[in-house]
């Protein structure tokens, strides 16, 4: 089984129904990829993707003012941001015992209550998404405004809360995007399925490699409706079927992007390609009209984590402490209302 997943592709996606596969990124990809590399075989004579494969990472979804407009850091400005990050991480395990002295607040968890890494991603990209070229994805205004609408809306009812809160889905893509923890996906192979299973909130994908047509387009699920076919060495995933509840990504770390809703139009198109024993490049493009002015992409090296033991992730749905923040919500409504009141005795 693999070990590792090289970095994929990094794309360059231009608008067209078929969203065909883009060009890779020579900066990109000659940083993970080894040219002597062979991907092995399964026994039905597929390229072995098997395995567990990590994405955690420091690089942000979207380009930081800070990176000047390029796409990718010098080594020597890697090294540089893995050094700032083991600092930052030193100083926020040291922040609750010193706040605590001064009579302060405790202040955020230590970072050994996660695992969001503490470097940036391998091939040196200056953010996640990679196209539109200035590193951004391309939002329509009403759905940012309807994302701050919930934002400030959340304890008002529950399908304001993320999608994750609730324990129900982190949809697709936002599985595959990395998170504060359980940055952790296992591959599995047969010869007409391929099988993703995400660390996080336990999603599973269980998707046919066929050409047989998608489902009915009235029928809309949490993570869509996906095909899978082989382009050679790489794994194409396509997605359609989503309907309008669910999100695009649902954590901090999906930064701008969190609360984004998703709607019947969506279409996902992923592929997976190994690049070096230890890395598979994992691409992503995200198409819809309704929601975007046009399609954008994200691209992640996948690294290979064999001694990982991926362990129940007990978020059940509904979560049990969903109707704890509702009525936490009723509650400081009551108080503010009876404020009110004596205020204008």
């Amino acid at each position: 089984m693999p070990t590792r997943v090289a970095p994929a592709t990094l794309a360059s996606i231009a608008l067209s129904c078929a969203l065909l596969a883009p060009p890779a990124a020579t900066a990109q990809i000659d940083r993970v990829a080894d040219p002597t590399w062979t991907t092995p075989r399964t026994s039905d004579g597929q390229p072995d993707l098997q395995g567990l494969w990590g994405n955690k990472t420091i690089t942000p979804t979207e380009r930081p003012d800070s990176a000047g407009g390029r796409a990718y850091l010098t080594d020597e400005e890697m090294a540089a941001a893995n050094r700032r990050r083991v600092q930052s991480l030193r100083d926020q395990d040291a922040a609750p015992a010193q706040r605590t002295s001064a009579g302060g607040q405790l202040g955020a968890y230590g970072s050994y209550w996660l695992d969001s890494g503490d470097t940036v991603l391998s091939t040196g990209q200056t953010s996640l998404i990679v196209d539109p070229p200035d590193g951004r994805a391309p939002i329509k205004s009403w759905a940012s405004d309807t994302k701050a609408y919930y934002l400030a809306h959340e304890g008002e009812h529950y399908q304001y809360l993320s999608t994750l809160d609730r324990c129900l889905s982190r949809g697709v893509p936002g599985s595959m995007l990395p998170a504060g923890y359980n940055n952790t996906h296992r591959i599995v192979q047969t010869p007409d399925h391929i099988v993703l299973q995400h660390e996080m909130i336990h999603d599973l994908r269980i998707i046919p490699l066929t050409d047989q047509a998608h489902i009915d387009d009235r029928i809309g699920l949490w993570m869509g409706d996906a095909r899978a076919h082989w382009e050679d060495e790489i794994l194409v995933v396509e997605t359609r079927n989503f309907h309008n509840r669910g999100w695009v990504a649902t954590s901090g770390a999906g930064r701008r992007l969190k609360g984004i809703l998703t709607t019947g139009a969506m279409h996902v198109v992923e592929r997976y390609e190994r690049v070096s024993e230890t890395t598979i490049m994992w691409t992503v493009t995200v198409d819809d009209p309704n929601v975007y002015t046009g399609p954008w992409t994200i691209s992640i090296p996948l690294t290979a984590e064999p001694d990982y033991v991926i362990y129940e992730y007990a978020c059940h749905e509904g979560n049990y402490a969903i109707p704890n923040i509702l009525a936490g919500a009723r509650m400081a409504e009551t108080v503010a209302t009876q404020a009110a009141t004596q205020e204008s005795r």
